[in-house]
């Protein structure tokens, strides 16, 4: 498999065992006691590898083509989904997907952004960049959910919201702003997940929610590291040193109170073990909505609206 730059001795460690295996087979001769040595020494190099991983070598992770996409949880942890469309306004967002589905036996509301695996689907699905008709579908049935008492499920993936002429025209920055407001008082449960990028007001637009879950090698952040480095340096090739000053990893975010968990994926990312994964969230999703079902609804508003106050909030000793 192609891999990331500081993948390759991984990979080609892998690639020696696999040969080895080959030979054996083609051979007839036995050496699995060689075998044996190259996988007890990718075990450690893996652990040494993705174990001392960079801010901004997390992001190349969080990037990563092979990496679990939000209709591909949907398929692995919930049943009988239903996709709705549109926005009742002008069209229905490819980038943005969203229905009614079931996990461990609750109904919910699942929405979240899509990118795609090749050209052709990146180009149906903008790349998960979201366009405004995405931000106001999302919100026409996150209401109706909250119509019929029905939880939310937020998977959050994109570079951000769709700068563009068109987009810009339609509204962008008030249908961001808008979910912003009306999400903070929707009466019911809302868990969000950021399962790959998170980037700036496109992530945020579908991110207020009582849990904020990062998966361990995904990031959040105001600004991508390329966009930072060429504010800062007028040089986007320093997005390596960008994303150290952003603070943007999963530790980061959680040590500064903006979200409120850590999701540990398989040794070397979600890419690796899909299915693995997939379990890890459901597990979750499930226990987060069962502790926030518990709670009474002005509870619940309450402890949202002060969650996204006390954010960026600094105390100086007198």
């Amino acid at each position: 498999m192609a891999g990331l730059d500081f993948e390759k001795p991984i990979i080609e460690l892998e690639r020696k065992i696999q040969e080895l295996r080959g030979f054996t087979s083609d051979k007839k001769i036995d050496l699995s006691s060689e075998v044996r040595r190259l996988e007890d020494k990718l075990e450690y190099l893996k652990k040494d590898i993705y174990g001392n991983l960079t801010a901004w070598q997390k992001v190349q992770i969080a990037r990563h083509p092979k990496r679990p996409y939000t209709l591909d949880y949907i398929s692995m942890i919930m049943s009988d989904f239903m996709e709705l469309h549109g926005d009742r306004c002008f069209s229905d967002d490819k980038a943005m997907v969203s229905g009614m589905a079931k996990i461990g036996g609750k109904k919910i509301l699942v929405l979240g952004h899509q990118k795609g695996r090749d050209t052709k689907e990146n180009l149906k699905r903008n790349f998960g960049c979201a366009h405004p008709e995405g931000y106001r579908k999302a919100m026409r049935l996150m209401q109706l959910a909250g119509k019929f008492n029905i939880p939310i499920v937020v998977f959050i993936d994109t570079p951000g919201a769709y700068p563009g002429i068109g987009a810009e025209e339609r509204g962008q920055a008030q249908a961001i702003a808008f979910n912003l407001r009306e999400m903070s008082s929707l009466e019911v449960p809302i868990v969000s997940i950021i399962i790959g990028e998170g980037g700036s007001g496109g992530a945020l637009g579908v991110g207020i929610a009582d849990r904020v879950c990062v998966l361990e090698n995904s990031y959040y952040s105001v600004i991508s590291p390329e966009g930072c480095a060429a504010i800062l340096w007028k040089d986007g090739s320093k997005a390596n040193q960008a994303a150290e000053v952003l603070k943007l990893t999963a530790k980061d975010l959680l040590k500064m109170g903006i979200i409120d968990e850590i999701v540990p994926e398989p040794l070397g990312g979600a890419h690796r073990d899909p299915e693995k994964m997939a379990e890890v969230l459901k597990t979750v999703i499930n226990k987060n909505l069962k502790e926030l079902l518990d709670l009474k609804k002005e509870d619940l508003i309450r402890s949202r609206y002060k969650k996204f106050r006390k954010i960026g909030v600094i105390s100086e000793a007198g």
